[in-house]
């Protein structure tokens, strides 16, 4: 009898443990965090427990009425479709508020002087979000994303100067061969045709950038990465569908269809990956960039499974850096060239100018090409990759005169930023490459809120590569070809992690 009661009583204790410990994670530090900021003024829309404002933010996507238009998309707004509730709680709070994904509290922030001494900030303790650790690490990585600096400086260290430093040049060559595999094969659909193509770009691009970063990655193994940056989509594609439950507490261990599908497609790119490398140790390989990381881990005295974890998270790593951004990023530049012909023009004879007939561009050319570079700046504008910059403050830390507790995470929206209309000008919503022309000081009155590929000590490592790709790449088929949008093309940008057309960017392209 005694001990049917001891029992009963550890269980009666540990149920209330259990509850307190719940009361505190759920209730009590929320609203602690959420304190500190209302005595500092900052307010935001009220949280229920367990989904935080996750109810409000989905009622207000799902009212959002999405272009259906087949006409050239004039006004580029894309914030105030994808976010339409940041532009509702702006108004109401102001530039600084604060809103919640589950338990995770958020300080939105678009002030001018607090996202700059964000940007600038290289504290250690200040990295990225805990959630996305979490939820995202699947996808890009533990180790990358990890807050603990030694591995983002390793990264780095590996990384920048090889790939996407002063050596991209040596990778000119590179990109030339996969831009022509794809031109090639619109000549032959073009010549099927009978001298005008539909043709939906989007995959071309993938397979274009691709090629390019699964060649510089794993060399003679490359039709292996293709396969596994095929498999990278696939669960960025699965890991999107979820992006706002990452602060809902356990949901990434329930085995929900959407779980259990990323699960099995993390494996499936983990077990490729480590399959290469059991083959690289068997064999002799090129000094490709999977090689280097693998001498680097050889080196850093790490365990047998820190070592493959920080062999695959590099590569997913450069997946999102070096392929994913650069696709969508060419395929939103080319839709914008086809509905601005004036544009398309102006390009295509600078690159006539500067190439001549029939020569493929070097370095020195693409430094002459300032049309081209304008396109391209204008459409990282309304086109960025990545919508938000998100940062967790691991200790206490101040921006602008903002006290952020530790454990709130800070959002950077890049969209809102790029495309307000007191920072760019009246016409902040149209295409406007000239606005460009004495670069991107000139182009605005803060130029640190121009921040495609991130600013300050911890900007994108796959910049100069990206760049590169884009500027060759578009060059080349504006020499061979002409562009103009489909009539199927409906515009209706999406957010998949990274922003891109939800229905795919359908051209008309003929021969020149």
């Amino acid at each position: 009898m005694e001990l049917v009661l001891l029992i009963s009583l550890a269980v009666v204790i540990t149920f209330l443990g259990l509850l307190e410990l719940l009361y505190s994670g759920l209730v009590l530090k929320p609203e602690r965090l959420r304190s500190v900021l209302r005595k500092q003024g900052i307010r935001g829309p009220s949280p229920s427990l367990l989904l935080g404002n996750i109810s409000e933010i989905r009622k207000s996507q799902s009212t959002t009425v999405k272009a259906s238009t087949n006409e050239p998309p004039v006004f580029h707004n894309c914030a105030a479709t994808l976010f339409p509730f940041f532009e509702q709680w702006r108004k109401q709070y102001g530039p600084v508020f604060v809103f919640s994904l589950g338990n995770t509290q958020i300080l939105y922030v678009s002030r001018a002087d607090v996202v700059r001494e964000i940007s600038t900030c290289t504290s250690l303790e200040f990295g990225k979000p805990s959630y996305q650790q979490k939820e995202l690490g699947s996808l890009l990585g533990q180790g990358i994303l990890t807050s603990n600096g030694k591995v983002w400086a390793h990264q780095r260290k590996i990384i920048a100067p090889e790939l996407y430093g002063d050596k991209v040049k040596g990778m000119m060559s590179l990109i030339i061969e996969s831009t022509t595999v794809l031109l090639n094969s619109w000549k032959s659909r073009i010549d099927k045709e009978g001298g005008v193509a539909e043709i939906k770009i989007d995959e071309g691009m993938r397979s274009f950038s691709g090629d390019v970063i699964s060649r510089a990655c794993f060399g003679s193994n490359y039709s292996e990465g293709a396969e596994i940056f095929s498999r990278l989509r696939a669960l960025q594609e699965a890991m999107s569908k979820k992006s706002l439950s990452t602060g809902i507490p356990g949901m990434r261990y329930i085995p929900t269809k959407n779980n259990r599908e990323a699960w099995a497609l993390e494996k499936d790119v983990r077990n490729l990956i480590l399959e290469i490398v059991k083959e690289r140790k068997e064999t002799a390989h090129e000094k490709d960039l999977l090689q280097m990381v693998l001498e680097s881990a050889k080196t850093s005295n790490l365990g047998q499974d820190a070592m493959d974890r920080f062999i695959v998270d590099n590569c997913k790593n450069i997946y999102l850096a070096g392929y994913e951004t650069t696709a969508v990023s060419a395929t939103w530049c080319l839709m914008l060239l086809a509905a601005n012909q004036e544009w398309q023009d102006r390009v295509r004879a600078e690159v006539l100018e500067v190439c001549g007939s029939g020569c493929l561009p070097d370095a020195d050319m693409l430094r002459k090409m300032k049309q081209l570079n304008m396109v391209i700046h204008e459409s990282l504008r309304l086109y960025p990759p990545v919508a938000v910059v998100s940062r967790e403050a691991f200790k206490e830390m101040k921006f602008g005169g903002i006290t952020v507790p530790k454990g709130v995470n800070v959002w950077t929206m890049v969209l809102t930023l790029h495309t307000d209309p007191e920072v760019w000008g009246p016409d902040a919503y149209r295409f406007n490459p000239d606005r460009f022309a004495k670069g991107i000081t000139g182009a605005c009155k803060l130029p640190h809120l121009y921040m495609p590929f991130g600013v300050g000590p911890r900007m994108c490592l796959g910049q100069n590569l990206a760049i590169a790709e884009l500027k060759i790449l578009i060059a080349l088929i504006l020499s061979q070809f002409s562009l103009s949008l489909s009539p199927k093309y409906i515009h209706s940008p999406a957010l998949r992690l990274v922003i891109e057309p939800e229905r795919g960017v359908d051209l008309l392209i003929k021969t020149l």
